[in-house]
């Protein structure tokens, strides 16, 4: 199997949105998107960790889709707006790293 990096994600849903899906939808349209897949992804570990039981409807969902629903959305909207995610990450981790470095391994709640 082949793993795919952030940066080649990222030019898979370019290529895949030139090829198939027309264009872009806007910024807001993806948000909302965004918003939606994050919800169908918090009912499926709601239903499968957390107290709730699941509806007839639910039951065959899978739940790496739902991740993966919300990463193409996310993918999507870093396209759109410029942004490279691999770059945006490991800034990102450099930014948690020197802020938390001591944090966490010092809170006496984990």
């Amino acid at each position: 199997m082949v793993e795919t990096t952030i940066r080649e994600a990222q030019e898979q849903v370019d290529q895949w949105i030139k090829t198939y899906g027309v264009r872009y939808f806007n910024e807001l349209t993806n948000m909302a998107l965004l918003t939606e897949e994050v919800g169908e992804l918090a009912r499926i570990i709601a239903r499968t960790y957390g107290e709730q039981s699941f509806k007839e409807s639910d039951k065959h969902r899978d739940l790496g889709d739902e991740m993966a629903d919300v990463l193409w959305v996310l993918l999507c909207l870093a396209n759109q707006t410029g942004i490279d995610l691999t770059a945006a990450f490991e800034q990102n981790l450099q930014k948690k790293t020197n802020r938390d470095k001591e944090r966490h391994q010092n809170n006496i709640k984990l």
